[in-house]
C-alpha cells in the first residue's frame, strides 16, 4: 500500500480526505469527480454559493485594472461600500480588515479607545458570554474563553470576564467599575446555534445604556443575510454600537469589517489603528458585488422561505431519527441539529452521502448552506440526510457488527462506503 508523503502544511486541521476543484452554486466538485452538496458554504463564507456570475465578473474585472494601493490613498469602491453597509445599518463609519479575528480586534481596540478617549482608561474590561467564538488571536481566543483554544499560549490576555450563556445574574455581578463593554453573537455558531432571546437582547442594549457600557455585536458568522435579514440584531430591533462582520460580505474572497457609530469610534485619530491588506481594491469590488445580489428585492425574501421550508423538513427529520436527532435550533440558513448521538457520526455518515456539514459546540451539527439554495436543493439535502441517519441507525443496532456500541462509540469507520 502506497502512502502519500508528509504534508509540508501545518497540522492544526483534522481535514476529511476529500480535494475539491471547483464549485457550482451549492454544489462541490472533487478533483476525481464526485459531486457533495454543501450545506456549510466554507463554514457560512460562500453566501451566494460557488461560481456566482456577479461575483466572478467583479473580481475578473477589478483583477485585470487594480488589485493593491494600500489604505494611504483613498480607494473609491471601499468609499461606496462604506456607504451602503451605513445606509443599511446603525452604523456611521466603517473599517475593513481582511478576517473576522481582525474585525474583532478592530472592535476591541475601538471600544477601550472610547473608555479612555471618555476619561475611564480603567474600563478596558469586556463581557463576553460562555461557548462564544471570536476568532484566533491572542485577544479573540480571551475574548472566546474557550480554553481548548487559550491552553499552551501562555497567560490569558486580560480584560474579558465570561459570564454563562443567558444567565442574566451572572452577567450584572460580572459588571464592574472596570467594566467597558459587553460582546456578544447574537446566535452563537461555534457554540452550538445558541440563539440569545429578543428579550435578552433588548435587556443587553438598555443596560448598557444605563451603565455607559457599549454594546458589540459580532456577527461574523450571522451577517449578510444569514438569518433573513441583514443582520440578526435587525429581528430583535437592537441596534449596537460596534459591530463585527465577516464571512459572507466576501462571498469566498477574504474580508471583514468593523462598523461603528461616530460616538463609538470617536477615540480612533489617525494613527490609533491600520492594516496593510484590508480594503483593498479587489476585495472592495467583491464586496459590493455581495451586496447588489443580497440586496436585491426579494433576496432575503428567499433566505426567509427556504429557513423556514429547512426547518419544517428538518422537525420531520427528527420525528423519523429521534435516536440520532435530539433538537432543531436556528434561524433562516443558520441551523443547527443537536445530536442523540456524537455529532461527529453525523458529519461522517453525511459526508458518505454526499453531503457536507459542520460540527459545533454542545454535540450540535451546523447547517449553513449558500444563500442561493433552491427547494429542490432543499429537498435533495434532506433525502440525503434521512439517508445518513438511516446509515447511522442500521450500524448502532444491537447485533455482530454493532454488538456493545453505546452513545461514545464513533462509527465513522464503519460508515466508510455507505453511499
Amino acid at each position: 500500500m502506497t502512502h502519500p508523503a508528509p504534508s509540508h502544511i501545518l497540522p492544526t486541521y483534522a481535514r476529511a480526505p476529500l480535494e475539491f476543484e471547483r464549485g457550482d452554486g451549492v454544489w462541490l466538485t472533487t478533483t476525481d469527480g464526485n459531486r457533495y452538496l454543501d450545506l456549510g458554504g466554507g463554514i457560512a463564507v460562500a453566501s451566494l454559493g460557488y461560481s456566482h456570475p456577479h461575483l466572478t465578473a467583479a473580481l475578473q474585472d477589478q483583477g485585470a485594472k487594480l488589485w493593491h494601493t494600500s489604505n494611504l490613498y483613498r480607494i473609491p469602491g471601499g468609499e461606496r461600500l462604506a456607504d451602503r453597509l451605513c445606509e443599511a445599518t446603525f452604523a456611521e463609519v466603517v473599517f475593513f480588515t481582511n478576517s473576522g479575528a481582525e474585525a474583532n480586534e478592530a472592535a476591541i481596540k475601538m471600544a477601550r479607545k472610547y473608555q479612555s478617549s471618555c476619561g475611564h482608561p480603567e474600563k478596558f474590561r469586556i463581557v463576553t458570554f460562555e461557548g462564544a467564538f471570536h476568532g484566533r488571536t491572542l485577544a479573540t481566543i480571551a475574548a472566546g474563553g474557550q480554553q481548548k483554544y487559550i491552553d499552551g499560549f501562555g497567560p490569558k490576555v486580560e480584560g474579558f470576564d465570561q459570564v454563562p450563556f443567558d444567565d442574566w445574574a451572572a452577567f450584572e455581578a460580572a459588571v464592574g467599575p472596570e467594566t467597558g463593554a459587553v460582546m456578544v453573537e447574537p446566535i452563537q455558531g461555534e457554540g452550538g446555534i445558541r440563539t440569545v432571546p429578543t428579550e435578552r437582547l433588548r435587556a443587553l442594549r438598555a443596560f448598557c445604556d444605563a451603565h455607559g457600557l457599549l454594546l458589540i455585536f459580532d456577527e461574523i458568522q450571522t451577517g449578510v443575510g444569514r438569518t433573513g435579514t441583514l443582520f440578526a440584531g435587525e429581528k430583535a430591533g437592537v441596534s449596537p454600537d460596534i459591530m463585527s462582520i465577516a464571512k459572507g460580505i466576501g462571498g469566498g474572497f477574504p474580508m471583514g469589517a468593523c462598523l461603528a457609530t461616530r460616538e463609538a469610534a470617536k477615540g480612533m485619530a489617525v494613527g490609533s489603528h491600520g492594516t496593510t491588506f484590508g480594503g483593498n481594491p479587489l476585495a472592495m469590488a467583491v464586496g459590493n458585488a455581495v451586496m447588489d445580489v443580497v440586496m436585491e428585492p426579494g433576496f432575503l425574501e428567499h433566505v426567509r422561505s427556504m429557513g423556514l421550508a429547512f426547518k419544517q423538513r428538518l422537525a420531520e427529520l427528527q420525528d423519523r431519527h429521534p435516536s440520532v436527532i435530539a433538537e432543531i435550533r436556528g434561524d433562516g440558513l443558520m441551523l443547527g441539529l443537536r445530536c442523540a448521538v456524537p455529532n461527529g457520526d453525523l458529519v461522517a455518515a453525511a459526508r458518505e452521502r454526499h453531503v457536507l456539514v459542520i460540527a459545533a459546540g454542545d454535540n450540535v451539527v451546523r447547517l449553513l448552506p449558500p444563500l442561493v439554495i433552491s427547494e429542490a436543493e432543499v429537498a435533495e439535502a434532506m433525502r440525503r440526510l434521512d439517508a445518513a441517519c438511516t446509515d447511522i441507525e442500521a450500524h448502532r443496532r444491537p447485533g455482530p457488527a454493532s454488538a456493545g456500541a453505546d452513545a461514545g462509540h464513533n462509527t465513522s469507520a464503519v460508515l466508510k462506503g455507505a453511499a
